[in-house]
């Protein structure tokens, strides 16, 4: 095997596109970056690099507040939509579907429809040419109850979680393996029962104290 020699870039893969939330819940704004990750873990400490000239970087400059949500299968399209379009031009949110929900530690807002969302406050902002760095803390994470069994374990795998490679969208492969496993000395079969999403459904309400006629034109409009 031969490896040549290229100049220095960023090609570093695989990378999360990651849906950076910022403003208001009133008026919410959104980015995708792929330049996001884990710096520390006590205290949890995250960043993001965002070019000064994007509308999102006023944005989070301004509050000193950020979300990093994390982008499955079904939103694939508007993290990429949301990757190549400016608030400055159009209310993301809305073009999208996406809904803005309340954070327990910030302002800024979550997307409702990602399986995780890290809310961060700003501690630093860090020039490196290209690029601005928000260096945040980590005040809170917020977690879709459908991915937790009944221990309260969370099953993250079962999001349909995405990558980023070099310019093109992946979803998640096989799993391979656990932390450690090169090193246990004997290997161990799972005792853990295979978890699946719980489905959130709405079943509509008749009461039962009305009429066989309203009963009966009840069940004509739930025909398909």
């Amino acid at each position: 095997m031969t490896k040549i020699v290229w100049k220095a870039g960023t090609l570093l893969a695989p990378v999360p596109p990651a849906l950076i939330s910022c403003g208001s819940v009133e008026k919410p704004n959104v980015m995708t970056a792929a330049w996001t990750g884990i710096i520390a873990s006590d205290p949890a400490m995250t960043y993001v690099s965002v070019r000064p000239s994007r509308y999102s970087h006023k944005l989070i400059q301004e509050s000193g507040e950020f979300v990093i949500n994390l982008t499955t299968l079904p939103l694939v399209k508007a993290a990429d939509w949301c990757g190549v379009k400016s608030g400055k031009d159009v209310d993301k949110f809305k073009a999208m579907g996406l809904t803005a929900k309340p954070c327990a530690q910030v302002k800024a807002p979550q997307i409702e429809e990602a399986p995780v969302s890290l809310e961060c406050k700003v501690k630093s902002v860090t020039n490196f040419g290209t690029h601005d760095m928000f260096l945040a803390e980590i005040v809170a994470v917020d977690v879709d109850d459908r991915y937790l069994d009944e221990k309260g374990k969370l099953w993250l795998e079962k999001a349909g979680l995405v990558a980023y490679v070099h310019g093109f969208y992946y979803t998640l492969g096989r799993k391979i393996g656990k932390f450690g496993f090169s090193v246990e000395k004997k290997p161990k079969k799972s005792k853990e029962k295979d978890f699946e999403p719980q489905k959130k459904t709405i079943k509509p309400k008749i009461s039962s104290h009305k009429s066989k006629n309203t009963t009966k034109r009840h069940r004509n409009l739930m025909r398909p």
